[in-house]
């Protein structure tokens, strides 16, 4: 389903988490997002999960895109999905990208993290499996 299908656009929040301070496949993937329709929040370098958590709840937002590139993925994720659950965002994707090892991605997915896109991946895919997701899951 074309994002413009929606009542509304999609919604979504790119961040970078922590002191990994390479931002530019974020930027690539924000706009590419934009590029397909959607309305993208990006919130820049070094945000605490905290902030990433906040910003989405008062943005109103379907999905949080996380890009990390530290190795810090395996407290980052874990953290932002304990935050959504206290605020009751149950029905937003957390879903992201960046350097994790299979067996990580494979244990973030266990524990709830959405799709997780290794360097690469085609832009093309990420906004089908976005669109996808809130399509099944959000009441548009």
């Amino acid at each position: 389903m074309p994002v413009t299908a929606f009542n509304r656009p999609i919604r979504v929040l790119v961040a970078k988490v922590g002191l990994d301070g390479h931002d530019r496949g974020a930027r690539v993937i924000a706009t590419s997002l934009r590029d397909a329709g959607m309305e993208v929040i990006y919130t820049g370098l070094r945000q605490t999960p905290e902030m990433v958590v906040n910003t989405a709840l008062q943005e109103d937002v379907d999905a949080i895109g996380i890009s990390i590139l530290s190795g810090a993925h395996m407290t980052a994720f874990p953290r932002i999905l304990k935050l959504m659950k206290e605020k009751g965002m149950d029905d937003v994707l957390i879903t992201g990208g960046g350097i994790i090892p299979d067996d990580d991605m494979h244990a973030l997915k266990e524990m709830g993290v959405g799709e997780l896109f290794p360097p690469g991946t085609s832009t093309k895919d990420i906004v089908e499996y976005i669109t996808g997701w809130v399509q099944q899951h959000r009441n548009f």
